[in-house]
């Protein structure tokens, strides 16, 4: 009997392509859950296929090892439409209006979205995914909606690719740019809405009647919720290209983290240990953690010991107690004695995570660390108070594999003026000459964040290597005493060092909201005066760095997704993200 289908003959067409098969963003579907069954309308996996990816149906699941492997393997995740919500969710007790909940489904879902966010992964979610969104992320849904005066009819009995009411899509969104358009026709089917979008998100269109239609991201990520059904509908189509479009950039952004290394060269995480606060486990107030830089896949920082500068007549070791109350070995410590006692928290931190965490001290070591799949914390001090007025000291931290030494923080100190001080040595003195010339002996670099433009301009007279600004900005885009001028960059980079642009709100601009936006225009801006090849990151995390779009080390991924969108290749990112820094490191510690 003859076979129906020629199996040799489709099997050869298949294996034909796979030479040129062009790889297809992975995008996983929530699905929904009914009488013991998962389920998924087919509408959704073939508009996910008809934009060009591949779709997967993500089980309702709350078991968190599954989650996490599955967003392991999606580059974008679409929130499907469903049943309502259980209002114990969010502290309310059921409305008579509410419709069947779905207690299978529902922790499952909020689970997924907020692992999924914190991984920067691009997300879609329609009629229950935009109410999922707001759920997960801060922001609120109404149990139903029909009490609203004036409202139009939000479920309809038409045919589900019938459009029956439209939407006004805000300008300045997501949506206007997807459509170029100020309104759309939709259709309709449901009774919830969310009323609030919470902090995350901002409204992107509106009915007639006022009823939310959309939100998106507000911190410059591809998030984005409709509250109709496109997937039903061919006007559709375009909401789905945008997630493939968005999910392949994600994917890109990823391979590269894998490829190159990435290093912020200054955070003040240690800032936080007088609350008892880490960072080898999940810490919500420290910007920086394990689960964190993981989540950002940021390989490696810079922890800075950082030492206040005592104002006139005031003692350190007053400032410390007032830190360290209860810690008797801290009553009369010294500058020298301070920065030892971070730097030893730091080592026994790591010690007990040596498997996922590593102290580095060269840039070898960086490699080395990210080739066995760690972490790296490198060690920098933030006032060169620390060595207690003596250049001999310099030899100890130098053993301690501290990289860099900032000389000064707000306010003069022994070694030179500040950039917020009041002009005690007219720039650097001649302690200052000394540890300079100390500091190129041993290898350590020499930081000038934080000094004013006399010591910075001294500095480099003085030093026989080059030297860093581990976080600054640029004074013309925000006029600030901290920020570096256009000269000094081109003397910086003139004398092979480099400069990292801060995340410090105050130090991007004057007025209203720094976002992810600004720190690019400061990173562009740099690049122009002194060129890729001196240019990088430096956070200032949990020392009051961190912006909107870039707001702590599991955000990382998203500063690269935007180089990336803005056409830096490979090679300009890995000089940013860490490849310059290292550079410099390097020639330093070679002396």
């Amino acid at each position: 009997m003859d076979n129906k289908f020629d199996w040799e003959n489709i099997l050869n067409n298949v294996y034909d392509r796979f030479p040129e098969a062009k790889r297809q963003p992975v995008i996983g579907i929530t699905a929904n859950y009914a009488d013991g069954e998962q389920r998924l309308s087919q509408y959704y996996y073939k508009a996910v296929i008809k934009a060009g990816g591949v779709p997967i149906v993500i089980p309702p699941t709350d078991d968190t090892d599954v989650i996490i492997n599955t967003l392991e393997h999606i580059d974008g995740l679409l929130l499907s439409g469903g049943g309502d919500y259980n209002p114990l969710f969010c502290g309310e007790e059921p409305s008579t209006l509410l419709h069947t909940i779905n207690s299978e489904r529902d922790l499952p879902e909020l689970l997924i979205t907020r692992l999924a966010f914190n991984r920067q992964i691009p997300m879609l979610g329609i009629c229950r995914g935009i109410q999922t969104l707001a759920m997960a992320l801060g922001g609120h849904v109404e149990q139903d909606i029909s009490h609203h005066a004036n409202l139009i009819k939000h479920s309809q009995d038409a045919a589900r690719s019938e459009a029956t009411h439209t939407i006004d899509i805000y300008p300045d969104s997501i949506l206007h740019d997807i459509y170029k358009q100020d309104r759309l026709p939709v259709n309709s089917f449901h009774h919830q809405a969310v009323d609030n979008p919470g902090i995350r998100f901002k409204v992107a269109a509106k009915s007639k009647d006022g009823i939310i239609e959309a939100i998106e991201s507000c911190e410059y990520k591809p998030i984005l919720g409709v509250q109709w059904h496109p997937e039903c509908m061919e006007e559709g189509l375009p909401l789905f290209k945008w997630l493939i479009k968005q999910a392949s950039l994600y994917d890109e952004t990823k391979l590269l983290h894998h490829k190159i290394l990435t290093l912020d060269t200054h955070c003040d995480t240690p800032m936080l240990f007088p609350q008892g606060i880490s960072f080898d486990r999940r810490e919500p107030k420290a910007l920086v953690d394990l689960e964190k830089m993981t989540e950002g896949r940021l390989d490696a920082t810079i922890m800075v010991a950082y030492l206040p500068q005592p104002k006139m007549g005031e003692s350190f070791s007053s400032i410390v107690r007032k830190m360290y109350p209860s810690d008797e070995s801290m009553r009369n410590a010294t500058p020298m004695d301070y920065a030892n006692m971070i730097f030893d928290r730091i080592e026994n931190i790591v010690a007990q995570r040596k498997e996922y965490i590593s102290i580095a001290r060269t840039p070898r070591e960086l490699y080395e660390d990210k080739r066995h799949g760690r972490k790296s914390i490198m060690l920098g001090i933030e006032n060169a108070l620390a060595i207690n007025g003596d250049p001999q000291n310099i030899k100890h931290f130098a053993q301690r594999g501290v990289v860099y030494i900032t000389l000064c923080h707000n306010g003069d100190n022994d070694i030179c003026d500040s950039a917020k001080g009041c002009n005690t040595h007219n720039g650097i003195s001649r302690l200052g000459e000394k540890v300079i010339g100390e500091m190129n002996r041993l290898g350590i670099m020499t930081d000038l964040s934080h000094a004013g433009e006399k010591s910075f301009y001294d500095a480099l007279e003085i030093s026989r290597l080059p030297i860093v600004c581990s976080h600054s900005s640029c004074k013309a885009l925000c006029d600030h005493p901290r920020n570096l001028t256009d000269d000094q960059m081109r003397q910086l980079a003139k004398h092979g060092g480099v400069a990292q642009i801060t995340l410090y709100p105050g130090f991007l601009r004057t007025d209203g909201e720094a976002t992810v936006i600004d720190a690019l225009r400061h990173l562009e801006h740099a690049i122009s005066i002194m060129g890729i090849e001196h240019v990088g990151l430096g956070t200032d995390f949990d020392g009051d760095g961190g912006v909107k779009g870039i707001a702590n080390a599991s955000e990382i991924l998203n500063f690269t997704r935007h180089l990336l969108s803005r056409r830096y290749n490979a090679q300009d990112i890995q000089l940013i993200m860490g490849g310059n820094f290292m550079r410099v490191m390097a020639e330093i510690q070679k002396r």
